[in-house]
């Protein structure tokens, strides 16, 4: 069953629009999938381009659906509070409507492009909180050097076409008219320096071949080798797009109820 609702945020002030896939024929207590889209994206984008409806039936779980605009998942300095909307009252939103378990075991981010990094950014912001992130086809895993040259000069960057303009909005609304980098926005520092005495979440992350974030992925899954985190990395023929999503949703899903069947 698919729930589409508008919610009056407290952190945002202002409606946020959710979308919900609630098993049917099961009962709850209900594990919960947090699935984040990318930057074109929003609330609907999984439902109306995956096979979630079908993949997701198999499961005892509900998958929960937020839209965060191009906001890369973050308390934007210039506008909403994204990232403290999905982890705090998202989570409040979810337990009086639905019966969700409470445990750390069940509950899971997936994000595709922008989504992969914001579900890499919840999982290793939050310990204890998520217990499987699945980051496909990822983006903005290096942003620190982007932003550098960015501050001193975007005006290569904005040759490049109108997205890159808008972009570049995005990036000021983010990090504020200086593009000042925040240690808190980077995988590998969150990765880093995450609390060893903290339960560490089920890493998977897959990219497609023809992606043009081949080489950024390849580059994090090299970085994660050295680390103790269980990490487990894919990739297969595909591209930057709902071919390759849709696949990546369906072996997301299967690592992570096989690995805790």
């Amino acid at each position: 069953m698919i729930l589409k609702g508008d919610y009056r945020s407290d952190i945002l002030q202002s409606t946020a629009n959710i979308q919900f896939m609630i098993p049917e024929d099961k009962e709850g207590p209900y594990k919960i999938v947090y699935l984040l889209h990318g930057l074109h994206g929003g609330h609907s984008s999984w439902v109306n381009n995956s096979m979630l409806p079908f993949y997701g039936n198999k499961y005892n779980a509900i998958f929960v659906m937020p839209e965060v605009g191009r906001s890369f998942y973050t308390d934007l300095k210039y506008g909403r509070r994204y990232f403290t909307f999905i982890n705090e009252e998202l989570p409040l939103i979810c337990r009086k409507i639905f019966n969700v378990s409470e445990r750390y075991e069940d509950t899971a981010v997936i994000g595709i492009s922008m989504g992969g990094f914001g579900a890499l950014r919840f999982a290793l912001s939050k310990p204890g909180q998520y217990s499987y992130c699945a980051a496909i086809s990822t983006a903005c895993l290096y942003f620190k050097q982007v932003l550098k040259a960015l501050s001193k000069d975007p005006s290569d960057y904005l040759k490049t076409g109108y997205e890159a303009g808008e972009t570049l909005k995005d990036l000021y609304a983010i990090y504020g008219d200086s593009l000042e980098y925040v240690p808190e926005y980077d995988v590998l520092e969150l990765v880093k320096n995450y609390p060893s005495d903290k339960p560490k979440p089920k890493i998977y992350a897959a990219c497609g071949t023809e992606d043009n974030l081949l080489n950024e992925n390849h580059r994090f899954r090299d970085e994660m080798k050295n680390t103790n985190f269980d990490f487990t990395y894919e990739e297969w023929h595909g591209n930057h797009d709902w071919d390759f999503f849709n696949e990546g949703l369906k072996k997301s899903l299967e690592f992570w109820f096989k690995a805790d069947s």
